[in-house]
């Protein structure tokens, strides 16, 4: 009953993604089974127990990043339950964050990007292939997030002002722009789209070959597909372009702020991060031209 009190709390209150709720839910699951197996219940958790807890995902392979959204949702649900007067006392208050080796955000080379692009702009000659072409411009054009891209709706394109209006986390929203390649390329996948789908009213942009709205495994799939060409590298995701789209415009002198606009972060350090990918790629460049490097 509490878990189900808390998803309504995280869903309507915290406004969270459906992506994150999921997540939250399954954190709940595995430490209600850690509870059941020890013989314990909520109000009798203590530091120590949770400390067990956490010793045991690390002894199962769990790294510390993973070991660490564990106590973030931990953390959330012990003070929403406190808030709500189920418990008297937050035993998470005592519990550390493990210290993690900062990773830097994977990008591919922007030029390798660009050449696959412009060969995809030549290629596309039915619906799928447009909207695959449409899908990899628009999380590259746009650095938006792959969820952000199935909530796009026709009607949410400004042709005019050349932009489109993206819903994001916590249901905030904000203007991206587009460049005139991509509004003429929108402009002719939505053609496509209305003759290919002539009984159907579904507004989302993003849809499948049936018409039906479209799915975060097809967009994934799209996307490894196509940088598959272009990169070896394990990490070949959405978030990669949308990684790519933040270090190019910081390569090419983009305010750090109105990248964090453009990303729709929450606050700087999140866009921060980008900056060591500059630092380290100035390093690289450094070793290989300078005499004495």
């Amino acid at each position: 009953m509490l878990e189900k009190e808390f998803i309504r709390y995280l869903q309507i209150e915290k406004r969270y993604s459906e992506h994150t709720v999921v997540a939250y839910r399954h954190e709940l699951e595995m430490f209600q089974s850690f509870l059941n197996v020890e013989g314990l219940v909520l109000s009798d958790i203590g530091y120590r127990d949770l400390r067990h807890y956490f010793a045991q995902m690390m002894e199962a392979g769990k790294n510390a990043s993973s070991v660490n959204r564990s106590m973030s949702s931990l953390r959330t649900y012990f003070k929403f339950l406190q808030r709500e007067e189920h418990l008297d006392k937050n035993p998470m208050t005592l519990i550390k964050a493990l210290k993690t080796a900062k990773k830097l955000p994977i990008v591919v080379e922007k030029d390798k990007l660009v050449r696959l692009l412009d060969h995809l702009e030549q290629e596309h000659n039915d619906f799928e292939s447009c909207r695959n072409y449409i899908v990899m411009e628009l999380l590259f054009g746009t650095g938006i997030r792959l969820a952000e891209l199935l909530k796009i709706k026709e009607q949410d394109i400004d042709f005019f002002n050349k932009n489109i209006l993206i819903l994001g986390k916590r249901s905030k929203e904000r203007l991206v722009p587009i460049n005139s390649l991509l509004v003429k390329e929108l402009k002719n996948y939505l053609q496509q789209k209305a003759s290919q789908f002539v009984d159907t009213n579904n507004s989302l942009l993003i849809v499948t070959k049936e018409g039906k709205p479209a799915y975060a495994k097809l967009i994934y799939d799209v996307v490894h597909r196509y940088l598959t060409l272009i990169s070896t590298q394990g990490k070949r995701s959405p978030h990669v372009l949308r990684h790519t789209f933040a270090t190019s415009l910081l390569d090419n002198g983009a305010d750090l702020n109105a990248i964090k606009e453009l990303l729709g972060h929450a606050g700087l350090a999140a866009t921060q991060v980008y900056t060591h990918n500059s630092a380290e790629r100035l390093k690289s460049i450094y070793k290989q031209a300078h005499p004495k490097a």
